[in-house]
Parts: structure tokens; sequence; C-alpha cells
């Protein structure tokens, strides 16, 4: 069979440790047999960006603009002991950060929900969406860590001369301190993102954060984020039987927790970075969940919103088979190969990203499954009369391929 043509290439994000190895098997089992592929590759695994100063995440971000599409692997965000086993030059800041800054985008994450696994929380009837800000917050922050008592201020020198001088905290012992910031141009084009996505997948939003500590940094959000619905979005969400609320965050969680599901909840950086964690694993495992990052001028990136999976990594190192789930990651590929053919008016390509995902599935309620899913499943599948597998990473991916070729 002839294999699908593509016009533009996606940008190609490569990544690190058991994620790099099920990306290799995903593009070379499931993708290349079908389709004529064409990525501008970039390698984000940690040695590679410690060998270039972290500047090829730089230039991934920016072919993402030229491009318009991407598709990106799990990396790893260094800590003290990944610069001693890494041998680092420098503890580089998250690459998923400076990307999302570059881009200035919105992830939205949804969980891939089959019938067979039923979620933790037993009120949830549908999939609940994470709508992630994704600038600035603890992810571009600045910290001082003090080794003597002293005084911590915060100042902002306007570019009219201005000066505004607060004190954070006056210490009489060493301490840490944390700085971060937003922009309220980014704040804007998230709220636009939320809204416009709320219209096209007709789900209600909601909205929390915590005005009531930080009066001014999350009020910012709440009164920013309040003006766009009301001065561009209240009537199309009212002629579309859509509501908008905010509420504080702890508050939101729990109305989430007795919800049913089926609506955005839109949180800042690291709030949606904890409760997509939290909906994944709820819904039933942190590797079934989509993930894509939208920009304002229309930029779209994919990837498994999971790590890289560590532990699995020394074991397949040490030649033992691994049972990794990497449906998330199948579906980043999917992602982008559907929008690249919706972009470029190749509906094969298109066609071939819902095959994918549908025979992925198809695997799945047929009993065929990574440990991660084995347990959660089993006792539906035992009253359809259908008895779990459990099969190791490579396993799963050809059980995949062959229901692509049947």
């Amino acid at each position: 069979m002839d294999k699908i043509r593509m016009t533009t290439p996606i940008v190609e994000m490569d990544g690190d440790e058991m994620t790099r190895i099920l990306w290799k098997m995903i593009k070379e089992e499931l993708i290349l047999p079908y389709v004529d592929l064409k990525t501008e590759y970039y390698d984000l695994g940690l040695v590679h960006r410690d060998e270039t100063n972290d500047q090829v995440t730089v230039d991934a971000a920016m072919a993402t603009k030229k491009y318009g599409v991407a598709v990106k692997c799990a990396t790893i965000t260094p800590n003290a002991q990944r610069m001693e086993e890494y041998h680092l030059h420098e503890m580089w800041k998250s690459p998923n950060g400076t990307i999302r800054a570059l881009l200035d985008g919105t992830v939205f994450r949804t969980p891939i929900v089959i019938p067979t696994i039923k979620p933790a929380v037993r009120f949830w009837e549908k999939p609940i969406t994470i709508a992630r800000h994704a600038y600035g917050d603890v992810y571009k922050n600045t910290e001082i860590r003090t080794k003597e008592a002293g005084v911590c201020e915060l100042v902002f020198t306007g570019e009219s001369g201005e000066v505004i001088r607060k004190t954070v905290q006056k210490l009489s012992e060493p301490g840490v301190f944390q700085g971060m910031h937003n922009k309220e141009s980014s704040i804007r084009s998230y709220a636009r993102a939320v809204f416009d996505f709320a219209l096209s997948t007709h789900q209600d939003v909601w909205f929390g954060a915590k005005d009531t500590i930080s009066k001014i940094y999350d009020g910012a959000f709440k009164e920013i984020m309040q003006q766009v619905f009301d001065e561009e979005y209240k009537d199309r969400f009212e002629a579309e039987g859509l509501i908008y609320f905010y509420t504080l965050i702890d508050d939101a969680i729990a109305r989430v927790m007795r919800s049913k599901g089926g609506f955005i909840w839109a949180c800042k950086n690291y709030d949606g970075d904890v409760m997509s964690d939290m909906v994944s694993t709820a819904f039933g495992s942190l590797a079934m969940m989509t993930s894509v990052l939208v920009s304002p001028d229309g930029v779209y990136e994919f990837e498994a919103s999971h790590g890289t999976v560590t532990k699995h990594y020394y074991r397949y190192l040490k030649g033992e088979k691994t049972s990794t789930n990497p449906v998330a990651t199948i579906f980043a590929w999917t992602g982008g190969l559907k929008k690249r053919g919706e972009l470029d008016q190749i509906p094969e390509l298109t066609a071939f990203g819902e095959k994918l995902e549908n025979a992925t599935l198809a695997v799945l309620e047929r009993g065929i499954l990574t440990g991660d899913l084995v347990s959660l499943a089993e006792e539906e599948l035992e009253g359809k009369g259908i008895k779990p597998v459990k099969v190791d990473s490579e396993g799963f991916i050809k059980a995949i391929k062959q229901e692509m070729e049947s």
C-alpha cells in the first residue's frame, strides 16, 4: 500500500529515558510503515540539551512557530541528583516551561477514557479537561537562598522612573525567597484560548485561584478573566447555554470531586500541573491523558503529559522487559498528525491518526493491557467474559499494529 504523503514537516522533539525508547518504537512500528513522515528533528534529551547549553530547546520552539505543529516526547527537568548523574554544566530549567513561554500557549489536557476502566471518583461520568495557563509563575521564577540574616525586598522600577518597593520579609536567620511574575497579555491570551475551546467543545468553564490570599497576583487573574468573558464571550456563552464562573481553588476542588465531569477546569500554571496529574490518575493512569499546547497565533504542540518513567528505564538498561504504557505518547503523535492533515488539507493523514487512536482503544477493550491498567480494568473485563492479558510495551505496540492491519 502507498504511504500517505505529507507536504509540511512536523517538528519532532525527542526526549529522555523510557519514553525515548517508546518514541522510537511507536515511530518504527505504527507510523513509518504507513506515512511518508516528514519531521524537523530536535533532540531534547538531557545530554544534548547540556551540550548545546539548552539552545536546542529554543530552536525547537522557534521551529514550532515556523511550521505550526509539533510533537514532543517527555523530557527530564534536572534537579541536584540529575546534575550529578548526567554531569551537567547547569541545572537547566524545564524544557516544557521554556517552550510554553516562547509560544505563550495554553495547555489543554483531557483523560483518555475507556468503558472498562471506571474513574476512582464514583460521581465522574464524563472527562474533565484541565486548561492550564502555561506562562510564568514558579516556572519562570527567581530564587535566593541566604546564609545569613537580612531583609528581602521586591522592587519595581518603571519606565517612567517610578519606583515601587515592598519588604518581602526581614529574617533574623538564613532563609529562602522566591519571586514570580506574569504578563497581562498572557493572561488575556489564556482567557481567550479557554473560552474559544469551551465554545468549540460545548463545555462549561470553571476557573479557580486564591484571590483571598494572593489579593493582587491571583486577583489580577480573576479580574482579567472576568473582563475578557464579559466583553467578548458572555453573549456567545449564553446563546450556547454555557456557563463561566470563578471560585476559590479549594472550593473548585471540592466541587470537582462531587461533579459528574464534562467541563473545563481552568487553572493557573502550577495548579494545572498538579491537578492534571490528579485528574488523569483518578480516571485511570497518568499515561491515559492527551495534552496539547495551543498558542494565540494557532500553533499546536502535542505531548505526553507524564514523566520519563525513570524506574522502567533503569530496568530496561538491565535487559528486563517493562510494561510501560505508551498510550499518551501514541496520542501525542496522532494529535500532531491529525492537526497537520487538517491544516494542510490532507484528509488521509487526519483519518490515519483517527484509525491509530481507534486501534489503540480497541486493543485496550480486548483486554490487552500494560501493567498500570490490569487491576483497574480486571473486574469490568471479567464481567464481559474477557480475561485481561498483561503485556510488555513492545507486545502492546505490536498488538496495535496487528489491529491496524486487520
